[in-house]
């Protein structure tokens, strides 16, 4: 007789159990070949379990081909189930609850100076779940089913009028594509304009996950520096034919400057002159802190100029929603290859999203979070000031959810950045966003968006300890 053992309280249901049991027996060869298994009924009375639990888990290993059944004699163990073992490392069931992660004290107390994360615990919860339940409810059958690669219609008219009335930004519902987060949307712009003979000039310096994008299609990175004010576009190389000037005006990445008009003007001239588009990059400029946000370069020259959003930074990174906004040209092959990449960014979100931005949640939500991010971009501010006096140059500060931070004396290597984490802070070197390198290395950028202001005073106060 073969033994079973059941867990009444694992979880499992008892025909998976069961099912498991004589399969592994099988493939591990304790029940061979032609082997006679008992009958639903004479199992079922000797483990105390009702007979269609037996029949359920039998049909399953009938399915799968372990047993066979021979008419008049029973169910027997089919030919050419064993399966010699040779690996014996235990692997983690898929039932199994995920292991448990103990960090350490240094860890858990950890303050991250990371760039780029909002108030993650201040995400509008309570409004977003009223508003998705209300979808959920409500929303047609048709929107459970395929969506279109652009989006929602309701949410790029949506978008299209928010978009106009707060940044300056001149399009046609048409012209928006709903993407999968910015990285998909320049993904998406990398695949419709460069080739491996391509040319892109971008400034210097500019998020490392940049030069990875635009290189893979084996393009040429043609790096212009930038100053307080963003790229300098008197350096723009007049004899290059790029695929496209990439650019974050409205705050620079990770410097922190603004491009001011007259560079606007050269830029956009100079992409007339070579024929080329500009890809405007408008991450995190909903949260300038000394004026309204800074109208868009896309409104300049709407033809010209593809422009990136996201609402990583205002809302969630865990959304995962972006938008394109192409010029008419390109309409038509950046839906196909928005179809290509994913079908469609998540409807039910887009749903959600629309009803957020025309109720008006967005703006107010905006409106919140600049008060609580001025309060604690001062309070790093005062802190680096109070800690470092003349030693610290705070740079970039007018924008956005991160700050520059420069040491003249400090060079922050990586030796002095993993002596700054065993410390207890994490900090990011503006240096792993430079192409051409050397220049920034006694720069760094901190990130407060996500950090209480005890927790700031706390960092800097670690910093002090190694940098002083």
């Amino acid at each position: 007789m073969t033994w079973i053992g059941l867990d009444r309280s694992s979880g499992t249901p008892l025909y998976r159990q069961i099912y498991e049991s004589y399969r592994t027996k099988i493939l591990k060869g304790e029940l061979q070949s032609g082997e006679r298994i008992p009958s639903t009924r004479e199992l079922s009375t000797q483990l105390q379990v009702s007979r269609n639990i037996i029949v359920e888990a039998y049909e399953q290993l009938f399915a799968e081909g372990y047993i066979v059944g021979r008419h008049g004699s029973g169910t027997f163990v089919a030919e050419g189930t064993y399966l010699e073992t040779r690996h014996h490392n235990q692997m983690l069931s898929m039932l199994d609850p995920e292991p448990t992660i103990r960090l350490s004290s240094e860890q858990h107390d950890m303050v991250d100076f990371r760039p780029g994360i909002p108030a993650l615990a201040l995400f509008p919860r309570k409004i977003w779940m009223q508003l998705a339940q209300q979808e959920c409810t409500h929303a047609p059958d048709e929107a459970w089913g395929y969506g279109k690669p652009e989006g929602l219609l309701k949410l790029r008219s949506i978008l299209a009028r928010y978009l106009l009335r707060t940044r300056g930004v001149v399009c046609h519902p048409e012209q928006l594509i709903i993407t999968t987060g910015a990285t998909q949307s320049i993904s998406l712009i990398t695949k419709l304009l460069l080739t491996p003979t391509s040319d892109v000039i971008l400034e210097d310096p500019i998020t490392h996950e940049i030069h990875t994008i635009f290189t893979q299609p084996g393009a040429r990175l043609c790096p212009v520096p930038v100053d307080q004010q963003g790229m300098i576009t008197h350096a723009l190389p007049l004899h290059t034919r790029p695929g496209f000037v990439y650019v974050t005006p409205s705050h620079q990445y990770p410097l922190g400057g603004v491009l001011p008009i007259q560079r606007r003007v050269q830029l956009i001239n100079f992409a007339r002159t070579t024929d080329c588009y500009i890809v405007e990059d408008d991450y995190d400029s909903e949260f300038r802190y000394e004026s309204a946000p800074i109208s868009s370069l896309q409104g300049l020259d709407p033809d010209r100029v593809i422009y990136i959003g996201t609402f990583s930074k205002i809302l969630s990174p865990a959304l995962r929603i972006g938008y394109l906004i192409l010029p008419q040209t390109l309409i038509e092959r950046g839906r196909n290859l928005k179809w290509l990449t994913d079908l469609h960014t998540p409807t039910w979100e887009q749903m959600i999203l629309a009803r957020f931005i025309e109720e008006g949640h967005l703006e107010r939500h905006i409106a919140k979070m600049k008060k609580i991010y001025r309060k604690r971009r001062n309070h790093l501010i005062d802190s680096l000031t109070e800690k470092f006096g003349e030693q610290v140059t705070v740079l970039g500060h007018s924008t956005g959810l991160h700050l520059i931070a420069e040491f003249a004396d400090i060079l922050f290597t990586t030796q002095l950045l993993e002596r700054l984490e065993q410390c207890g802070v994490k900090v990011y070197p503006v240096e792993i966003h430079a192409i051409e390198k050397g220049k920034h290395l006694h720069r760094i950028i901190l990130g407060y968006g996500n950090l209480s202001e005890e927790q700031i005073e706390t960092g800097v106060q670690r910093l002090a300890l190694i940098l002083k």
